[in-house]
């Protein structure tokens, strides 16, 4: 008995360690139906701050309206000197500069981006549209099933129900979300007890140029790490993946010089031209 009791903890882990690289690959677009949520922020809602580094000083505009947990987080961290003495440790010419983990103050280059602040927060990169509540009939639909129902229920449940991790094994197989579509809301609610409203996804933010979003190691992952994109043409592969919360409002050339530091075969800058980050500032 003990020994089926170990198979299914070792089944359930390797199909919770897949979740993300799934999750990765599954996330598609809004619905292009629903009415996107405005992108211009409030003037009045903005906070502005300037982050110093060995490169130069980079000015950026944070969106508390828009990613209010991700701003208060970084705010918080900030002000408490948590960034400072960090580097940046993940930097892709015409992608992005990744930073923010405080394993980069050690020796070891080995852990670069593998820290965070001992606590993880969920993502806000969607808002909510229409409410479901019968057929699951396309993707961004069947999205919100697996991210707000089927997930969560995985993740929560050392026995989950066999119906549903099944279902979780064939959209992996099938590397899509269509078996979804199989079954109407009513059915998933039966099989893993979800009683609340459910509602589409509606996009709050493009991962744009010059955007400042939460990495993450798959959703509701957030931590204390963060990356400025820094290709012209933006990062559409990332919409609804990472939280936008903020945006370089200048020193982006500060960016570049970042973003084109020599680097390893793992894209964290030799040690000898690591950009740290020495500080904040909040103009009054």
């Amino acid at each position: 008995m003990n020994n089926v009791k170990l198979i299914l903890v070792i089944v359930l882990t390797a199909m919770l360690l897949s979740f993300a690289a799934l999750w990765s690959q599954l996330t598609t677009n809004p619905n292009p139906k629903e009415e996107p949520v405005p992108l211009t922020q409030n003037p009045a809602q903005t906070t502005k701050l300037e982050m110093q580094t060995t490169y130069g000083n980079i000015e950026l505009e944070l969106y508390p309206e828009q990613a209010p947990k991700a701003v208060a987080n970084f705010i918080k961290l900030a002000q408490e000197g948590f960034y400072n003495g960090i580097y940046f440790h993940r930097v892709i010419p015409d992608f992005m500069i990744q930073g923010g983990c405080p394993n980069t103050r050690d020796k070891d280059r080995n852990n670069d981006g593998t820290g965070g602040p001992g606590y993880t927060f969920e993502d806000e990169c969607y808002a909510k549209g229409s409410e479901i509540t019968g057929e699951i009939k396309d993707n961004s639909t069947a999205e919100a099933v697996w991210n707000s129902v089927i997930l969560p229920h995985m993740q929560n449940n050392r026995t989950p129900n066999a119906d549903i991790a099944a279902l979780v094994k064939e959209c992996q197989t099938a590397r899509s979300l269509d078996p979804i579509k199989k079954h109407d809301l009513a059915y998933y609610r039966e099989k893993t007890g979800f009683q609340d409203k459910l509602y589409t996804q509606v996009l709050k933010a493009h991962a744009l140029y010059g955007n400042l979003c939460m990495a993450n190691s798959g959703p509701n992952t957030n931590g204390s790490q963060f990356f400025i994109i820094t290709k012209k043409d933006g990062t559409p592969w990332l919409d609804g993946k990472h939280t936008v919360f903020g945006k370089v409002t200048q020193g982006m050339d500060v960016v570049h010089k970042i973003e084109n530091l020599p680097r390893d075969s793992k894209d964290n800058p030799k040690p000898e031209n690591q950009a740290f980050i020495t500080g904040f500032s909040f103009p009054k």
